[in-house]
């Protein structure tokens, strides 16, 4: 039984040390990954720091590096929780594995101290033949191989005890190490994070020498914004529209055939102008259902790139606000859109001067702006991950972002929480 628990103790811990494996590495790969992002973000202010007016861009990027920045505090914050946790249960293996071995050399040692007041052979033959049959001295024989074969596995185990025990003093001071390690690099991100907000409340009281500028970059991009939402919403009405007449001749066919028949002819009803209409068929089902069942899956609509804004209301400076609808990606001049999933082209227009591409997935819309070319057309099927256009570099600040949203119907959601991380 001891034996048992011992082994069940080993197993216990040895699927924890998986888990922690696992988790570990995730963060790693996310840190990394923000670590990246910085440093791409960091290029990119560098370039436009150089000009002397402000730009949004500049503002956004600022805000994007910071936010950022303490993401990755937090992926260092929660790798020393889980620092600890693994500390905390190495150093109670340890002390788990060094309490069993000691009890497995105290009975070994009596084990061997038996032995060698009972190794006289004559004393184990005299204690075999003093059985009372046959049966008996068989069983004494057994007895006897037996606690010299449990005396060996004994040994084997107290050798494989002070390896495991090794092998976790190793892996607990490796541990602390690492912990001391994130630390430190915690501290720097501290300082760093520090600087840039200095700098963005730099970069924001400088908004008042360049008001006019900015006011008439921001008035540009309310407009091209409006003028977006409203190409997009007109757009998924008439879908909405169409798909409600298409519904609506079934069952007027349906009811003509009946009366021919001399059936009762079914009520023809008008469908609801909801998203839902979107979805009537087996087919915009399924879609919807295929799209809604990889939330939090969807690839990015460029190879490579990072959100320098996300969803929602954002403030820049004192009494300058700004909606989005979706998400802006920053990526690198020239790179190709891809659709993030599989759907029919529905619409393609040009807002100022950039292309736009709206695809339908059942009753759900994603769009992708900011497009310098477009290598497809309305009707047309697309898969996942196609090529859809190349995105647009704005030629006054050189910056190259595509512009995401996805819409249900004629209500934007946000973006974020549908792209894999």
């Amino acid at each position: 039984m001891k034996v048992l628990k011992f082994f069940l103790f080993l197993v216990v811990f040895s699927i924890a040390s998986q888990a922690f494996g696992q988790n570990s590495s995730e963060l790693k790969r996310r840190k990394d990954a923000l670590t990246r992002e910085i440093e791409s973000l960091n290029k990119s202010l560098n370039q436009t720091s150089s000009s002397k007016r402000l730009s949004l861009k500049q503002i956004k990027t600022l805000n994007a590096q910071i936010h950022l920045r303490e993401e990755k505090i937090n992926t260092i914050n929660s790798e020393v929780h889980l620092l600890d946790h693994q500390i905390s249960d190495n150093t109670n293996t340890v002390h788990s594995l060094q309490s069993q071995l000691d009890q497995l050399k105290k009975e070994y040692a009596a084990m061997v101290l038996f032995a060698f007041k009972n190794q006289n052979a004559y004393n184990k033959l005299m204690f075999i033949f003093a059985s009372q049959d046959f049966n008996q001295a068989y069983k004494r024989l057994k007895y006897l191989q037996q606690v010299g074969e449990y005396r060996k596995k004994q040994a084997d185990y107290i050798q494989k005890t002070q390896k495991d025990l090794h092998i976790k003093i190793v892996e607990l001071d490796e541990n602390k190490q690492e912990k001391n390690h994130l630390l430190t690099s915690q501290e720097k991100e501290k300082q760093t994070l520090g600087k840039e907000k200095n700098n963005q409340s730099k970069v924001l009281t400088g908004l008042s020498k360049q008001e006019k500028d900015l006011k008439k970059e921001i008035t540009r991009k309310q407009k091209e914004t409006a003028t977006l939402n409203r190409a997009i919403q007109n757009a998924i009405r008439r879908e909405i529209e169409e798909e409600n007449k298409r519904a609506e001749a079934v069952a007027r066919a349906a009811a003509a055939k009946a009366k021919a028949e001399n059936r009762e002819a079914p009520a023809v009803k008008t469908v609801s102008k909801g998203s839902g209409i979107l979805a009537a068929t087996p087919e915009s089902a399924k879609l919807s259902s295929d799209f809604l069942g990889n939330r939090g899956r969807l690839p990015y609509p460029v190879a490579s790139g990072f959100i320098t804004e996300g969803f929602g209301r954002h403030s820049y400076g004192s009494n300058v606000t700004l909606e989005n609808n979706g998400v802006d990606i920053k990526t690198a001049q020239g790179s190709s859109v891809r659709a993030v999933f599989s759907g029919e082209v529905r619409k393609v227009f040009n807002v100022g001067g950039s292309y736009v591409v709206m695809i339908r997935h059942g009753e759900y819309f994603t769009t992708y702006s900011n497009l310098r070319s477009v290598s497809v057309s309305v009707g047309q099927k697309v898969g996942i991950k196609q090529t859809i256009g190349t995105v647009i570099t704005d030629p006054n600040d050189g910056t190259t972002e595509v512009h995401f949203e996805i819409w249900k119907g004629v209500n934007p959601v946000d973006p974020s929480a549908w792209l894999a991380n």
